[in-house]
């Protein structure tokens, strides 16, 4: 006699593209956290896991394990997806979208330069939510912009190659300094006292102030401990700087080279200077290309300085101004660390290469 009851549950069974494939979703750190937990029990009742002890272990009920069996039978990896729910249809179709991004991205409004939410809002017929939210989704930001320049080096690439070579695989016996200077720092002496950070309000400053002169800071940034040599003078001429290459000689180690990243400053190529470098081989100089100061990592050094010394800063001389950057130079030092530089050459001019053709039209 036939035995009646529940019929026996189908084995579940994986190729091995299709473990493969739900092998990367169950591993996945983006996907949806309900599509990982699909193929994690998709996985596990191909194991011939039962599906008491896969509901058990992943917190979800019997009855959930069973609908998502019988949407990989009927189904397979699409059936983990889901459907669309129901719910209130859109108000804006596919054109209207369109006809939004085409309109931000390929035209100028007629007032103002840039395109605004509320302007494209009424350009479009869309409501101001709407834009928001849509721009938003597509990424476009109508309230940003960012400031670039090309090199017009025409050997751009050898120098390139040349200071990232230097950051990502140092010489032996030798220390990478990168040099330069930044000039006109403001000693500014704020007309009332600075009100102190509080609980519930930030930091007061005002926003007049009295001049007291200037002071040029000269930097050398060792890349491998992240220490900074610093010299403050009055001005920035061949002279001074000749003078900088001097104090950089006297605290490198004379058994070590010394290359150097510098820019293309007309101080830096004075002839009283090449000849003192030439006279020293174990200095190298490594002339970074025109427009592309953001290879010198000495600068990223000077956005610090500008940010925790200079900015807020109240200093009744450029002799005051002097000693408050060479107390800051000697408290970073103490705890100063390397930046980590990983672009490597072919990355950056894959990246120009990217921007030019944006540039000239070839792509989007």
């Amino acid at each position: 006699m036939a035995r009646t009851g529940r019929p026996q549950e189908r084995v579940l069974t994986l190729s091995e593209t299709e473990r493969d494939e739900l092998g990367r979703l169950a591993r996945s750190q983006s996907a949806r956290h309900g599509l990982v937990r699909r193929a994690q029990i998709i996985l596990a009742s191909a194991d011939g896991e039962a599906n008491t002890s896969i509901a058990r272990r992943f917190g979800v009920s019997n009855p959930t394990v069973c609908h998502w069996r019988k949407k990989w039978f009927e189904q397979g990896l699409v059936g983990l997806y889901g459907e669309a729910r129901s719910g209130r249809p859109r108000t804006y179709d596919e054109e209207c979208i369109a006809g939004l991004l085409c309109a931000v991205l390929e035209r100028k409004p007629i007032e103002g330069i840039h395109w605004t939410a509320r302007s494209a809002a009424a350009e479009t017929g869309l409501s101001k939510s709407t834009v928001a939210r849509m721009l938003s989704l597509f990424g476009v930001q109508l309230h940003r912009s960012k400031s670039f320049k090309l090199s017009t080096d025409t050997a751009f690439v050898d120098k390139v190659r040349d200071i990232v070579g230097l950051y990502l695989n140092s010489p032996d016996n030798a220390v990478v300094l990168c040099v330069d200077e930044k000039t006109q720092i403001q000693a500014l002496e704020r007309t009332q006292p600075i009100l102190p950070l509080g609980l519930g309000y930030s930091e007061g400053v005002t926003p007049d102030y009295i001049r007291h002169g200037t002071t040029t800071l000269f930097a050398a940034l060792d890349i491998a401990n992240g220490q900074v040599i610093a010299q403050c003078r009055q001005r920035h001429r061949h002279q001074e700087f000749l003078s900088f290459l001097k104090h950089i000689d006297a605290a490198v180690p004379a058994h070590l080279d010394a290359h150097l990243v510098v820019d293309n400053y007309a101080a830096h190529k004075h002839r009283k200077v090449r000849a003192w470098l030439a006279a020293r081989p174990r200095f190298h100089v490594h002339h970074t290309p025109t427009y592309a100061s953001w290879l010198n990592q000495v600068e990223r050094w000077f956005a610090i300085l500008t940010e925790r010394q200079i900015r807020r800063s109240s200093c009744v001389s450029a002799k005051d101004l002097a000693a408050k950057i060479e107390a800051f130079v000697a408290a970073y030092n103490t705890k100063a660390r390397p930046f980590v530089w990983t672009a490597t050459s072919e990355a950056i001019l894959d990246k120009v290469e990217r921007l030019c053709k944006v540039i000239c039209g070839t792509v989007h």
